[in-house]
Protein backbone atom coordinates (compact mmCIF):
# COMPACT_ATOMS: atom_id res chain seq x y z
CA UNK A 1 0.00 0.00 0.00
CA UNK A 2 1.34 3.52 -0.78
CA UNK A 3 2.44 5.66 2.15
CA UNK A 4 -0.73 7.07 3.68
CA UNK A 5 -0.64 10.54 5.19
CA UNK A 6 -3.61 11.32 7.41
CA UNK A 7 -4.96 14.88 7.10
CA UNK A 8 -8.17 16.31 8.55
CA UNK A 9 -8.92 19.60 6.80
CA UNK A 10 -11.26 21.05 9.44
CA UNK A 11 -11.64 20.79 13.19
CA UNK A 12 -12.74 23.17 15.94
CA UNK A 13 -12.18 21.46 19.27
CA UNK A 14 -11.89 22.61 22.86
CA UNK A 15 -8.13 22.20 22.49
CA UNK A 16 -6.26 20.31 25.18
CA UNK A 17 -3.28 17.97 25.61
CA UNK A 18 -5.79 15.10 25.58
CA UNK A 19 -6.87 15.99 22.05
CA UNK A 20 -3.28 16.45 20.86
CA UNK A 21 -2.47 13.02 22.29
CA UNK A 22 -5.45 11.56 20.44
CA UNK A 23 -4.19 13.11 17.21
CA UNK A 24 -0.98 11.21 17.70
CA UNK A 25 -2.81 7.98 18.61
CA UNK A 26 -4.83 8.34 15.38
CA UNK A 27 -1.72 9.01 13.31
CA UNK A 28 -2.87 12.47 12.18
CA UNK A 29 -0.05 14.15 10.29
CA UNK A 30 -1.94 17.42 9.83
CA UNK A 31 -5.11 19.14 11.02
CA UNK A 32 -6.58 22.41 9.73
CA UNK A 33 -8.03 24.24 12.75
CA UNK A 34 -10.49 27.14 12.84
CA UNK A 35 -9.20 30.23 14.64
CA UNK A 36 -12.06 32.64 13.81
CA UNK A 37 -15.82 32.52 13.28
CA UNK A 38 -16.79 36.16 13.94
CA UNK A 39 -13.59 37.78 15.22
CA UNK A 40 -12.04 40.97 13.83
CA UNK A 41 -8.30 41.24 13.11
CA UNK A 42 -7.23 42.07 16.66
CA UNK A 43 -9.19 39.18 18.21
CA UNK A 44 -7.87 36.81 15.54
CA UNK A 45 -4.30 37.91 16.28
CA UNK A 46 -4.97 37.10 19.95
CA UNK A 47 -6.17 33.61 18.90
CA UNK A 48 -2.96 33.13 16.89
CA UNK A 49 -0.99 34.15 19.99
CA UNK A 50 -2.88 31.49 21.96
CA UNK A 51 -1.92 28.89 19.35
CA UNK A 52 1.72 30.01 19.42
CA UNK A 53 1.70 29.36 23.16
CA UNK A 54 0.25 25.87 22.56
CA UNK A 55 3.01 25.19 20.04
CA UNK A 56 5.58 26.12 22.70
CA UNK A 57 4.00 24.13 25.51
CA UNK A 58 3.23 21.01 23.44
CA UNK A 59 6.10 21.05 20.94
CA UNK A 60 6.51 17.29 21.37
CA UNK A 61 3.01 16.79 19.89
CA UNK A 62 2.17 19.72 17.57
CA UNK A 63 3.76 22.55 15.59
CA UNK A 64 2.58 25.28 13.22
CA UNK A 65 2.26 24.10 9.63
CA UNK A 66 2.96 26.50 6.77
CA UNK A 67 3.69 24.30 3.73
CA UNK A 68 3.06 20.78 2.50
CA UNK A 69 6.59 19.87 3.55
CA UNK A 70 5.52 20.45 7.15
CA UNK A 71 3.13 17.52 6.79
CA UNK A 72 6.10 15.35 5.80
CA UNK A 73 8.13 16.77 8.70
CA UNK A 74 5.26 15.91 11.04
CA UNK A 75 5.39 12.28 9.86
CA UNK A 76 9.18 12.15 10.25
CA UNK A 77 9.13 13.62 13.77
CA UNK A 78 6.01 11.87 15.11
CA UNK A 79 4.00 15.06 15.56
CA UNK A 80 0.94 16.76 14.04
CA UNK A 81 1.25 19.89 11.89
CA UNK A 82 -1.49 22.40 12.72
CA UNK A 83 -2.67 24.64 9.88
CA UNK A 84 -4.61 27.77 10.83
CA UNK A 85 -7.79 28.83 9.03
CA UNK A 86 -10.67 31.32 9.18
CA UNK A 87 -14.34 30.43 8.74
CA UNK A 88 -15.07 34.11 8.12
CA UNK A 89 -13.48 37.04 6.28
CA UNK A 90 -14.19 39.30 9.28
CA UNK A 91 -10.48 39.37 10.31
CA UNK A 92 -9.55 41.32 7.17
CA UNK A 93 -12.25 43.87 8.08
CA UNK A 94 -12.42 46.22 5.07
CA UNK A 95 -8.66 46.23 4.48
CA UNK A 96 -7.28 44.07 1.68
CA UNK A 97 -3.75 44.57 3.05
CA UNK A 98 -4.61 42.30 5.98
CA UNK A 99 -4.78 39.29 3.62
CA UNK A 100 -1.00 39.19 3.28
CA UNK A 101 -0.45 39.93 6.97
CA UNK A 102 -2.65 37.01 8.00
CA UNK A 103 -0.82 34.73 5.56
CA UNK A 104 2.50 35.91 7.06
CA UNK A 105 1.13 34.99 10.51
CA UNK A 106 0.47 31.44 9.31
CA UNK A 107 -3.17 31.48 8.18
CA UNK A 108 -3.71 29.23 5.16
CA UNK A 109 -7.51 29.09 4.58
CA UNK A 110 -10.19 31.78 4.62
CA UNK A 111 -13.90 31.40 3.91
CA UNK A 112 -15.35 34.26 1.88
CA UNK A 113 -18.54 34.07 3.94
CA UNK A 114 -19.82 32.28 6.99
CA UNK A 115 -23.60 31.70 7.16
CA UNK A 116 -24.53 35.33 6.47
CA UNK A 117 -23.79 37.85 3.73
CA UNK A 118 -20.27 39.27 4.08
CA UNK A 119 -18.38 42.05 2.35
CA UNK A 120 -17.10 39.40 -0.08
CA UNK A 121 -19.78 36.76 -0.73
CA UNK A 122 -23.13 35.33 0.37
CA UNK A 123 -23.60 32.76 3.12
CA UNK A 124 -25.75 29.68 2.62
CA UNK A 125 -28.54 30.83 4.97
CA UNK A 126 -29.40 34.00 3.06
CA UNK A 127 -32.58 34.00 0.95
CA UNK A 128 -30.86 35.68 -2.02
CA UNK A 129 -27.37 35.21 -3.40
CA UNK A 130 -26.10 38.10 -5.56
CA UNK A 131 -22.70 36.43 -5.88
CA UNK A 132 -19.17 37.66 -5.31
CA UNK A 133 -19.00 41.37 -4.47
CA UNK A 134 -16.63 43.97 -5.92
CA UNK A 135 -14.41 43.67 -2.86
CA UNK A 136 -14.67 39.90 -3.06
CA UNK A 137 -13.16 39.88 -6.54
CA UNK A 138 -10.19 41.91 -5.35
CA UNK A 139 -9.70 39.79 -2.24
CA UNK A 140 -9.73 36.56 -4.28
CA UNK A 141 -6.99 38.06 -6.49
CA UNK A 142 -4.95 38.95 -3.39
CA UNK A 143 -5.50 35.54 -1.82
CA UNK A 144 -4.30 33.93 -5.04
CA UNK A 145 -1.19 36.11 -5.00
CA UNK A 146 -0.20 35.35 -1.42
CA UNK A 147 -1.21 31.69 -1.12
CA UNK A 148 -4.23 32.06 1.16
CA UNK A 149 -6.75 29.42 0.03
CA UNK A 150 -10.31 30.46 -0.89
CA UNK A 151 -12.70 28.27 1.14
CA UNK A 152 -16.42 28.28 0.24
CA UNK A 153 -17.70 25.73 2.78
CA UNK A 154 -20.46 27.99 4.16
CA UNK A 155 -21.20 29.96 0.98
CA UNK A 156 -24.29 29.86 -1.21
CA UNK A 157 -24.19 28.23 -4.64
CA UNK A 158 -23.93 31.25 -6.93
CA UNK A 159 -21.17 32.78 -4.82
CA UNK A 160 -19.33 29.45 -4.79
CA UNK A 161 -19.58 28.97 -8.56
CA UNK A 162 -18.41 32.54 -9.15
CA UNK A 163 -15.47 32.10 -6.76
CA UNK A 164 -14.41 28.99 -8.68
CA UNK A 165 -14.59 30.95 -11.94
CA UNK A 166 -12.85 34.09 -10.65
CA UNK A 167 -10.02 32.39 -8.77
CA UNK A 168 -6.85 31.77 -10.77
CA UNK A 169 -5.92 28.99 -8.33
CA UNK A 170 -8.00 25.99 -7.23
CA UNK A 171 -10.26 26.64 -4.27
CA UNK A 172 -11.45 24.36 -1.46
CA UNK A 173 -14.69 23.38 0.21
CA UNK A 174 -13.04 22.06 3.34
CA UNK A 175 -16.06 20.60 5.15
CA UNK A 176 -19.32 19.68 3.42
CA UNK A 177 -21.10 16.76 1.74
CA UNK A 178 -23.27 16.42 -1.38
CA UNK A 179 -26.76 17.85 -0.96
CA UNK A 180 -28.08 15.05 -3.18
CA UNK A 181 -27.14 12.65 -0.38
CA UNK A 182 -28.40 14.81 2.50
CA UNK A 183 -30.07 18.19 1.89
CA UNK A 184 -28.50 20.21 4.71
CA UNK A 185 -28.25 23.88 3.75
CA UNK A 186 -24.46 23.74 3.84
CA UNK A 187 -24.11 20.62 1.70
CA UNK A 188 -23.24 21.23 -1.96
CA UNK A 189 -25.07 20.64 -5.22
CA UNK A 190 -23.69 18.35 -7.90
CA UNK A 191 -23.21 21.39 -10.15
CA UNK A 192 -20.93 22.97 -7.55
CA UNK A 193 -19.01 19.73 -7.00
CA UNK A 194 -18.46 19.21 -10.74
CA UNK A 195 -17.21 22.78 -11.18
CA UNK A 196 -14.97 22.43 -8.14
CA UNK A 197 -13.33 19.29 -9.52
CA UNK A 198 -13.00 20.64 -13.06
CA UNK A 199 -11.08 23.63 -11.69
CA UNK A 200 -8.71 21.41 -9.69
CA UNK A 201 -10.30 22.13 -6.32
CA UNK A 202 -10.85 19.93 -3.27
CA UNK A 203 -13.84 18.79 -1.20
CA UNK A 204 -13.44 17.67 2.41
CA UNK A 205 -16.18 15.31 3.62
CA UNK A 206 -17.83 16.40 6.85
CA UNK A 207 -18.60 14.06 9.75
CA UNK A 208 -20.64 16.63 11.64
CA UNK A 209 -23.96 14.86 12.28
CA UNK A 210 -26.15 17.67 10.89
CA UNK A 211 -24.40 17.11 7.53
CA UNK A 212 -24.95 13.32 7.54
CA UNK A 213 -27.92 11.34 6.27
CA UNK A 214 -29.40 9.85 9.42
CA UNK A 215 -27.50 12.30 11.62
CA UNK A 216 -25.70 10.63 14.51
CA UNK A 217 -27.12 7.29 13.37
CA UNK A 218 -25.46 7.46 9.95
CA UNK A 219 -23.60 4.21 9.33
CA UNK A 220 -20.00 3.86 8.25
CA UNK A 221 -21.07 2.00 5.11
CA UNK A 222 -23.57 4.70 4.14
CA UNK A 223 -20.95 7.42 4.61
CA UNK A 224 -18.32 5.53 2.62
CA UNK A 225 -20.77 4.71 -0.18
CA UNK A 226 -21.47 8.47 -0.39
CA UNK A 227 -17.71 9.08 -0.63
CA UNK A 228 -17.52 6.53 -3.44
CA UNK A 229 -20.38 8.13 -5.38
CA UNK A 230 -18.81 11.56 -4.98
CA UNK A 231 -15.44 10.26 -6.12
CA UNK A 232 -17.18 8.96 -9.24
CA UNK A 233 -18.68 12.43 -9.80
CA UNK A 234 -15.57 14.51 -9.06
CA UNK A 235 -12.72 12.10 -9.61
CA UNK A 236 -10.91 10.36 -6.72
CA UNK A 237 -8.09 12.94 -6.65
CA UNK A 238 -10.39 15.81 -5.59
CA UNK A 239 -11.83 14.49 -2.32
CA UNK A 240 -10.54 14.21 1.23
CA UNK A 241 -11.67 14.50 4.84
CA UNK A 242 -12.72 17.71 6.62
CA UNK A 243 -14.47 16.20 9.60
CA UNK A 244 -15.76 19.43 11.22
CA UNK A 245 -15.05 17.70 14.53
CA UNK A 246 -16.06 19.96 17.44
CA UNK A 247 -14.77 17.78 20.24
CA UNK A 248 -15.35 18.57 23.93
CA UNK A 249 -17.17 21.84 23.20
CA UNK A 250 -20.07 22.96 25.41
CA UNK A 251 -23.42 23.60 23.70
CA UNK A 252 -22.97 27.32 24.34
CA UNK A 253 -20.21 27.33 21.73
CA UNK A 254 -22.47 26.14 18.92
CA UNK A 255 -24.88 28.94 19.84
CA UNK A 256 -21.99 31.42 19.61
CA UNK A 257 -20.95 29.98 16.23
CA UNK A 258 -24.40 30.70 14.85
CA UNK A 259 -25.17 34.10 16.33
CA UNK A 260 -21.88 35.70 17.42
CA UNK A 261 -22.87 39.25 18.34
CA UNK A 262 -24.88 40.01 15.18
CA UNK A 263 -28.31 39.19 16.68
CA UNK A 264 -30.06 38.92 20.05
CA UNK A 265 -32.23 36.06 18.77
CA UNK A 266 -31.22 32.41 18.45
CA UNK A 267 -30.60 31.38 14.85
CA UNK A 268 -30.73 27.60 14.64
CA UNK A 269 -29.40 27.60 11.13
CA UNK A 270 -30.08 23.99 10.24
CA UNK A 271 -33.80 24.70 10.10
CA UNK A 272 -35.36 23.85 13.48
CA UNK A 273 -34.90 24.08 17.20
CA UNK A 274 -33.92 20.42 17.16
CA UNK A 275 -30.58 21.59 15.77
CA UNK A 276 -29.71 23.29 19.06
CA UNK A 277 -26.50 22.11 20.70
CA UNK A 278 -23.92 19.61 19.54
CA UNK A 279 -25.32 16.22 18.49
CA UNK A 280 -23.30 13.12 19.39
CA UNK A 281 -20.79 11.93 16.83
CA UNK A 282 -21.48 8.63 15.03
CA UNK A 283 -20.11 5.81 17.18
CA UNK A 284 -17.60 4.89 14.45
CA UNK A 285 -16.05 8.40 14.38
CA UNK A 286 -15.89 9.85 17.86
CA UNK A 287 -12.48 11.54 17.69
CA UNK A 288 -9.08 11.52 15.99
CA UNK A 289 -8.36 7.94 17.04
CA UNK A 290 -10.99 6.66 14.59
CA UNK A 291 -9.31 7.59 11.31
CA UNK A 292 -8.32 3.98 10.71
CA UNK A 293 -12.05 3.13 10.76
CA UNK A 294 -12.54 5.37 7.72
CA UNK A 295 -9.85 3.45 5.85
CA UNK A 296 -11.58 0.18 6.71
CA UNK A 297 -14.94 1.50 5.49
CA UNK A 298 -13.51 2.83 2.23
CA UNK A 299 -11.87 -0.51 1.52
CA UNK A 300 -15.16 -2.27 2.20
CA UNK A 301 -16.98 -0.23 -0.47
CA UNK A 302 -14.34 -0.98 -3.07
CA UNK A 303 -11.68 1.73 -2.87
CA UNK A 304 -8.18 0.70 -3.93
CA UNK A 305 -5.27 1.21 -1.57
CA UNK A 306 -4.07 4.06 -3.77
CA UNK A 307 -7.40 5.87 -3.66
CA UNK A 308 -7.75 5.30 0.09
CA UNK A 309 -4.36 6.91 0.53
CA UNK A 310 -5.56 9.90 -1.48
CA UNK A 311 -8.84 10.37 0.39
CA UNK A 312 -7.27 9.99 3.84
CA UNK A 313 -4.63 12.63 3.20
CA UNK A 314 -2.64 12.34 -0.01
CA UNK A 315 -5.00 14.54 -2.01
CA UNK A 316 -4.90 17.29 0.60
CA UNK A 317 -1.11 17.05 0.75
CA UNK A 318 -0.87 17.61 -3.00
CA UNK A 319 -3.25 20.58 -2.65
CA UNK A 320 -1.18 22.01 0.21
CA UNK A 321 2.00 21.69 -1.87
CA UNK A 322 0.40 23.63 -4.72
CA UNK A 323 -1.61 26.22 -2.77
CA UNK A 324 0.17 27.66 0.25
CA UNK A 325 2.99 29.58 -1.43
CA UNK A 326 2.95 32.79 -3.51
CA UNK A 327 1.66 32.58 -7.06
CA UNK A 328 4.42 31.85 -9.58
Amino acid sequence: MPQTYRIDCLQYANWSPKIFDQMREGGLDAVHVTIAYHEDFRATAANIADWNLRFQRHSDLIFKGRTGDDVRRARETGRTAIFLGLQTPAPIEADIGLVEILHDLGVRFMQLSYNNQSLLATGCYEADDPGITRMGRQVIKEMNRTGLVVDMSHSADRSTLEAIEISDRPIAITHANPSAWHPAKRNKSDDVLRALAQSGGMLGFSLYPHHLKGGSDCTLDDFCEMVARTADLMGPDHVGIGSDLCQDQPDSVVDWMRVGRWTREMDYGEGSASAAGFPPQPEWFRDNRDFATLETGLRRVGFSDENISGVIGGNWLRFYDESFGPAT
